[in-house]
């Protein structure tokens, strides 16, 4: 018989696991409470069920005997994925307990802190009252966002006390757990990473970092808008943070499989880890650096999750420069989309992958968080001179017709 393979979430993200997962033979089950979404009309089977509901999944999980879960790009999932795997004894990169505080941004900053590990003022809370009386403990700016979510979603930048209520509110609409955090804002020297390494049997086998760019005008500005590979960081600080990473994933137990992890230095020449989820990427980036350093992390993952032998994962370099470009309405756009393209002489000569998620006589709305984007294109340089060179003329370049006719 087939192995099974459960997949949480629905998202277009999930095609190229999907796609792994069949050229490896198994029978592929996808579960959310969604039956509309792209990966079920990919799949095997779908349950409709909430990932949010651990108990609820496991119960599916046992009945249909699956051999393996994940939560690829999906983090509402991963700490479920991480209970299924654990009561059934399943693969997966770590137990409940360090998936659960991988996944609270609030509970991870506290771990962070307790190692030792550089890390900004951060607090948790689930009163919206109880941060006015820690305002002092900050460093303004801060950061306030929910404790379980990503893509931006629910994040506002605030500069003083008197908007913190708002904001604290806007990260509530976004959280599933009803808690927030609040931590100082970091400038950066140099850009924000967020990368897709793997570990096996707890060693860092793969890691790369990469330059994570925004669109200052977007709608929401702290939403990734490029992301771009090799990294322009000081490879000191890629060794120091290779290290940390290292150190964190001795510290959980972690033991093998990919991860989405976010890092960044700031001004004061420190690097500091910032995110680290036991899952892929939902920007398509074990994808593109698939393509640039030759690495299926994908099909690693997908035999990791099901107990199939692992085919080797080593450190490569960068096969020229990347650009990974979260396609996006312009500031303030919306409406329906009639074409998107690129000119001619770009495609022909930068343009490798094109992936759109939003269709033409779809409904466009303004960038307000990842899940706003129109979908990815994927580029590739000779050298990072040669990308900053043609992606600084993107808005000329790329072309977004929207119409306001209903």
């Amino acid at each position: 018989m087939k192995k099974k393979l459960m997949l949480l979430g629905g998202s277009r993200y999930l095609a190229p696991v999907i796609e792994i997962a069949h050229k490896l033979d198994l029978h592929v089950i996808t579960c959310d409470y969604l039956p509309d979404n792209d990966a079920h009309k990919l799949s095997d089977q779908y349950v409709n069920i909430s990932i949010i509901d651990k108990d609820a999944v496991l119960e599916a999980a046992k009945k249909m005997k699956i051999d393996g879960i994940m939560s690829f790009a999906c983090d509402p999932g991963v700490a479920t994925a991480a209970y299924v795997a654990e009561e059934m004894s399943l693969p997966f990169q770590g137990s409940y307990q360090s998936t659960s505080i991988l996944q609270d941004k609030g509970l991870f900053r506290q771990f962070l802190i307790d190692n030792n590990f550089n890390c900004p003022h951060a607090k948790r809370y689930e009163n919206i009252d109880e941060p006015f009386t820690d305002v002092d403990y900050f460093t303004w700016p801060v950061i306030v966002k929910p404790t379980d979510s990503a893509g931006s979603k629910g994040v506002t930048k605030v500069d003083k006390p008197d908007d913190l209520r708002e904001a604290i509110k806007t990260a509530l609409d976004g959280a599933h757990n009803g808690a927030f955090i609040i931590e100082d804002f970091l400038t950066f020297e140099g850009y924000h990473s967020s990368t897709d390494p793997f570990t096996v049997d707890g060693d860092l086998k793969f890691a790369t970092y990469s330059d994570q760019l925004f669109d200052p005008e977007a709608d929401n500005p702290y939403t990734p808008a490029y992301i771009i590979w090799p990294s322009t960081m000081k490879q000191e600080y890629q060794n120091e943070l290779t290290r940390e990473i290292q150190r964190l994933m001795k510290l959980l137990d972690m033991k093998t499989g990919i991860y989405n992890i976010e890092s960044c230095v700031a001004n004061n020449g420190k690097p500091y880890i910032m995110e680290v989820s036991p899952r892929g990427g939902g920007c398509k980036i074990a994808e593109l650096q698939r393509l640039a350093y030759g690495q299926d992390l994908i099909e690693a993952e997908v035999r990791k999750a099901v107990g199939l032998p692992l085919k080797e994962i080593k450190q490569t370099d960068c096969d020229g420069a990347w650009c990974e470009m979260i396609v996006h309405a312009r500031p303030g756009q919306s409406g329906i989309l009639q074409k998107v393209w690129v000119d001619s002489e770009i495609e022909e000569k930068y343009l490798k992958v094109v992936d759109l998620s939003t269709k033409p006589g779809e409904f466009v709305k303004p960038f307000t968080g990842a899940n706003m984007a129109l979908g990815d294109m994927f580029f590739r340089f000779e050298s990072r001179e040669e990308l900053d060179r043609v992606m600084a003329d993107s808005k000329k370049w790329l072309h977004i017709d929207l119409s306001n006719d209903k």
